[in-house]
């Protein structure tokens, strides 16, 4: 036992004194905090900012619906916010310009039209023929085609024209059309559990995401960490030296230990950095001129639920260093260890690449299945866990499969390890693991 303390103790202290550690621990809230609330920040602003100009509406309808669209272009450049925020002008924009044309001279003004775009003289042009009247069908063309806000812009607008015209043929009047039909809905979701109400639903969703991420970049980071210090051991021959006072088991155990630990650390201090942020979220929201974000509220973690979040972790933190442990082991160097690693690594990203449908019905067949098996569930199940109320004996399946699995793993990966430590030349195949596996 003291040998493994020793191990554990030097593993632990030779990863937190580094500078990288510290750095990584102290900012890396911050970083995580900008590249989840930056890119969603900026997509907001950039679609507020969004304005269609200098476009030709190519009208071959006969019914005059394309100043229509012409108008609610226009219209909904007047009511974007931006342009109600003192210091903040959006740009200026050329009007569209409407063509009414006969169906028969359509294709003619199509090749114009682009003629014109290619010279950079407008933007683009939008086709209303007989085909818009029918089924409701336009085609648009222009430089700005990629630009999904863009293209939003002129959707709504030639949604809200065929819309008004509708309402029009029916005998409302006009003046009255934009006040029925411009009606902005609002709707918070609140989670309801066994205790009663728990708080936004989108704030829990957030929260389990993140847990999972974070999950995922600490098994896969320190889980690589064992592998990369057990090859460097085995290169160095430095392994030797060391199994020759301390047993290869112990040497195993107090490796992965005492990684997880740092690990561990770093996720407590990158969550109680987490929980300061979202506190203290209105603060920074006013300064960055989000309002809308001013009234969330870090979600309540119950004991039961972070007890959960560190087992699974310490669980499924064990299952892939040993995994990983044991593909150093086996290799002899480092172009070989990339490549080796690749069957651990696909299960690990498996994981993270199941938790967006998850995460939109995490009560559903996948996310079920997904939560019990053993190399999927130390992601997967904590994020259900954050997001709605896991039933007792799923979370009792899935750690017991887990913990099953990370048990079988260690057992196997301990011997690959033993044997494979000292073992220098070609990378073993599947039969020669058997083999090191039975002889050890």
């Amino acid at each position: 036992m003291a040998k493994l303390w020793v191990v554990i103790k030097r593993e632990y202290l030779e990863r937190v004194r580094t500078k990288w550690f510290i750095i990584t621990t102290v900012f890396g809230p911050v970083f995580f905090l900008v590249i989840m609330v930056l890119p969603g920040y900026l997509t907001v602003r950039g679609l507020e900012e969004a304005q269609v100009s200098n476009i030709r509406i190519l009208d071959a309808t006969g019914t005059g619906i394309g100043h229509r669209v012409a108008d609610q272009i226009e219209a909904q450049r007047a009511n974007n916010p931006l342009s109600k925020v003192p210091g903040r002008p959006l740009a200026s924009s050329v009007p569209s310009v409407v063509e009414d044309l006969q169906p028969a001279k359509l294709v003619n003004a199509e090749s114009v039209s682009t003629r014109l775009v290619m010279q950079k003289v407008a933007k683009g042009y939008l086709v209303l023929d007989s085909a818009s009247l029918t089924s409701h069908k336009t085609r648009y063309a222009g430089s700005n085609a990629s630009s999904l806000g863009e293209m939003d812009i002129i959707r709504a607008a030639v949604r809200g024209a065929f819309l008004s015209s509708r309402l029009q043929a029916a005998g409302i009047d006009p003046k009255r059309i934009d006040s029925l039909t411009s009606v902005k809905v609002e709707m918070s979701a609140e989670r309801i559990d066994e205790k009663g109400r728990g708080g936004s639903g989108i704030v829990n969703a957030i929260f389990g995401f993140v847990i999972a991420f974070l999950l995922y970049m600490m098994i896969m980071l320190y889980g690589q960490n064992v592998m990369r210090g057990v090859l460097e051991e085995k290169m160095t021959r430095v392994a030797e030296v060391v199994m020759s006072s301390v047993k290869p088991d112990i040497l195993l155990a107090g490796k992965v230990i005492g990684v997880g630990a740092v690990g561990l650390t770093q996720q407590l201090v990158w969550f109680g950095s987490s929980a300061a942020f979202i506190t203290y979220g209105a603060v920074m929201a006013k300064a960055m001129g989000m309002p809308e974000m001013k009234n969330v509220t870090f979600p309540t973690v119950s004991p039961m639920l972070g007890g959960a979040l560190i087992l699974f972790f310490l669980l499924g933190y064990a299952l892939y260093s040993a995994m990983f442990a044991a593909v150093g082991a086996m290799v002899g160097s480092q172009e070989e260890v990339q490549q080796a690693a690749q069957p651990v690594v696909m299960l690990l990203i498996a994981s993270i690449i199941l938790v967006q449908p998850i995460l939109l019905n995490p009560t559903g067949k996948l996310a079920v299945t997904m939560s019990l098996i053993p190399f999927t569930a130390p992601i997967i199940m904590p994020l259900r866990m954050s997001a709605i109320q896991v039933p007792a004996a799923e979370i009792a399946g899935s750690l017991t499969g887990v913990g099953l699995t990370c048990w079988a793993a260690i057992w196997a990966s301990a011997r690959i390890y033993r044997v494979g430590l000292l073992m220098t030349g070609k990378r073993p195949n599947l039969k020669e693991l058997a083999r090191w596996i039975k002889y050890a």
